[in-house]
């Protein structure tokens, strides 16, 4: 039987599931907004790539002038979620998923395909291993772990490289927590919004949450993970959305 892929449009994403938290109720709120979220960043270019099946596989991308993204990467398709989870691994599904980008980063004349993820394995960003395997390159890396990596179509083409507001790796927040989020992930406002902010209250940690609210915001944001970062007393901690659970906030801030 052959594999069938569907892309979200303003027309179908009513009636089609996003792949994430679609079954966890406690982040229905997050869901719609994510949805809310697609249906604006659709006239931008955005594209939302998935298996036609109840599952978690799906790649999502955008001309990288109109991405959520501290970086500057003209004439490229930046990359943002891209996952293949539990059974559907080994399967091809990213590579069909990856070549679909990579056609339409041809048609559309592009320099070729940008992405961010952690130097090493980040929590909630594509598995860099699996990328560097299909010829991506690493273009920058920046001293809190992030890297950028390229895939080019034209050899010639100029680098991408990260804006100078991500390189220092710290925010201006110097006390206590700080939290940058976008709706760009459904799970992102019940856990800021709920489970780090009272455990932040509960153990009177000062925190500081910011919503990035416009792609212009999320362009200057001290952190290349615009879906949710973490920064303690300044500096960038973390990626991990599990830290707005007890034992993980625990073991990190007490």
């Amino acid at each position: 039987m052959e594999t069938k892929y569907i892309t979200l449009t303003k027309e179908n994403i009513d009636a089609e599931h996003i792949c994430c938290a679609f079954s966890d109720k406690k982040c229905s709120e997050g869901y719609e907004l994510k949805k809310a979220w697609l249906k604006k960043e659709f006239d931008n270019g955005y594209v939302f790539r998935r298996l036609d099946a109840r599952a978690k596989v799906f790649m999502e991308y955008v001309p990288a002038e109109k991405a959520w993204i501290p970086v500057d990467a003209p004439g490229y398709l930046m990359i943002n979620c891209f996952w293949v989870s539990g059974q559907y691994k080994g399967n091809g599904h990213a590579k069909a998923l990856l070549k679909a980008a990579m056609d339409d980063a041809v048609a559309q004349g592009k320099s070729g395909l940008a992405t961010v993820v952690g130097t090493k394995k980040f929590h909630f960003m594509s598995d860099t291993k699996w990328l560097l395997r299909q010829g991506f390159e690493t273009i920058e890396t920046l001293p809190n772990g992030f890297s950028l990596l390229v895939l080019k179509i034209d050899a010639a083409a100029q680098n991408p490289s990260f804006k100078e507001c991500v390189k220092s790796g710290e925010c201006e927040e110097k006390e206590g927590l700080v939290v940058y989020y976008t709706n760009r992930c459904p799970f992102t406002d019940y856990y800021v919004n709920g489970s780090l902010w009272l455990l932040a209250q509960e153990n009177n940690i000062p925190l500081k949450i910011i919503k990035l609210e416009t792609m212009e915001q999320a362009q200057a944001s001290p952190s290349p993970a615009t879906i949710f970062s973490v920064f303690y007393n300044g500096k960038f901690v973390t990626t991990d959305m599990s830290i707005c659970v007890k034992s993980r906030f625990t073991k990190i801030f007490l």
